[in-house]
């Protein structure tokens, strides 16, 4: 086939109706964090791979690298999160913390032939930087709420945990630094059989055996914290799940615990979080479209030692889960006027007025239509000036 019709690996085209429902959705969301008094931040598409791209939490297989003029290798936008840390540690270093700042871009990732995965796509997100509490966490939890319902989503859930209760119950069990690691790959990879497989194979104690395969069981609401502090007996763990039922106050609080589910499986990007993390998950997807957490050691490595949390949302899947372009969405369907030449300052003339009342107005040439039944069926009015009179059709 010829590779003038084919695109890159992951690489996709948005179609017109695609792109204005992924733009309408953004339009809500981008309101509605502004609403919260989050800012809006640009960063560049490629960006230095020995800092951006060593500091990002995307594998070094999964980076676009490519060289510059002098030499330097570069790498197209992997995530937005060091980037951000970047800018705050640099243009930003003389505002004061916490800062909240909002985007919305393209990022890029190299897929090695997996079917369907996307190479490019948008994300949309935010980053509360500088605030160390439980709070800071409840209000990002609470602004991607009121994001996904903003967006028109519904039924949705968000798994909440904390890095440190797992890492705290595997330093109880496991000796071996490198199979705990395993064991969290199983987990961040939701490959639930071949982390039972594995735990089953350790040489540790029958009990030690049982109290890992109840990790998976530590998923629902508030009691499953109670279960996990019998699970896990280390100050470290105590104070994981201390810090998850002082974030359950709060999310009761900001009234938007409904939503959410407390799964203390969850892993996120490796050596990545630090703390509380989070999925979130909608319609009948079956990953996230949504996740986050919180991450208080990267900006050490721009210099600017500081806490932070946050999160991001797929659009891509966000589309998905709404069905693309749901019932109840409906396209501002311009209304299409025809002409011919011996009309044609009636015709644009009608058009100016049409569009400075706010109207979309398309106008064609009738002469230019090689099938005027087959271009007019897309408009839900046709308005024509090829004959002697004016005239107006509906699909109503």
């Amino acid at each position: 086939m010829p590779l003038m019709f084919e695109k890159p690996l992951g690489m996709i085209d948005t179609l017109p109706a695609l792109y204005e429902r992924a733009r309408e959705v953004r339009r809500y969301m981008e309101q509605e964090t502004k609403n919260w008094g989050y800012r809006p931040i640009q960063t560049p598409s490629l960006e230095y791979y020995e800092t951006v791209g060593n500091a990002s939490a995307i594998r070094d297989e999964q980076l676009f690298k490519l060289l510059d003029r002098e030499g330097q290798t570069l790498v197209l936008r992997p995530d937005m999160t060091a980037p951000i840390a970047r800018v705050i540690s640099s243009s930003m270093k003389e505002e004061p913390l916490p800062l909240r700042l909002f985007y919305c871009n393209a990022l890029y990732r190299a897929q090695q032939h997996e079917g369907g995965r996307r190479a490019e796509f948008d994300q949309f997100g935010i980053e509360l930087v500088g605030d160390d509490s439980m709070n800071a966490d409840g209000e990002v939890l609470a602004l991607l709420t009121s994001n996904l319902r903003a967006s028109g989503l519904s039924p949705f859930r968000l798994a909440v945990g904390h890095i440190k209760y797992m890492n705290a119950l595997f330093e109880e069990i496991i000796e071996d630094s490198k199979i705990a690691e395993a064991l969290r790959r199983y987990l961040y990879e939701k490959n639930f059989v071949g982390y039972r497989q594995r735990v089953d194979q350790l040489e540790i104690s029958e009990a030690d055996k049982s109290r890992l395969h109840q990790l998976q069981r530590l998923r629902g609401g508030p009691e499953v914290l109670d279960r996990a502090k019998t699970l896990a007996h280390s100050s470290k763990a105590h104070h994981a799940i201390n810090d998850l039922e002082d974030l359950w106050e709060i999310l009761k609080d900001l009234g938007v615990q409904d939503v959410i589910q407390i799964d203390l499986n969850l892993v996120g990007q490796i050596d990545y979080y630090t703390g509380i993390v989070f999925e979130g998950y909608g319609g009948a997807l079956g990953f996230p479209l949504a996740s986050g957490g919180r991450y208080d050691e990267l900006l050490e490595k721009f210099g600017r030692p500081a806490s932070a949390t946050g999160f991001g949302i797929r659009l891509d899947r966000l589309l998905e889960a709404l069905n693309h372009i749901n019932e109840g969405y409906s396209q501002n369907r311009p209304t299409l006027i025809l002409f011919n030449k011996k009309r044609q300052q009636e015709a644009l003339q009608e058009a100016n007025r049409r569009r400075n009342n706010g109207e979309a107005i398309v106008v064609q040439n009738i002469e230019s239509v090689p099938d005027i039944d087959a271009f007019t069926e897309k408009y839900p009015e046709v308005v024509s000036f090829t004959d002697g009179s004016e005239r107006g059709s509906s699909d109503e």
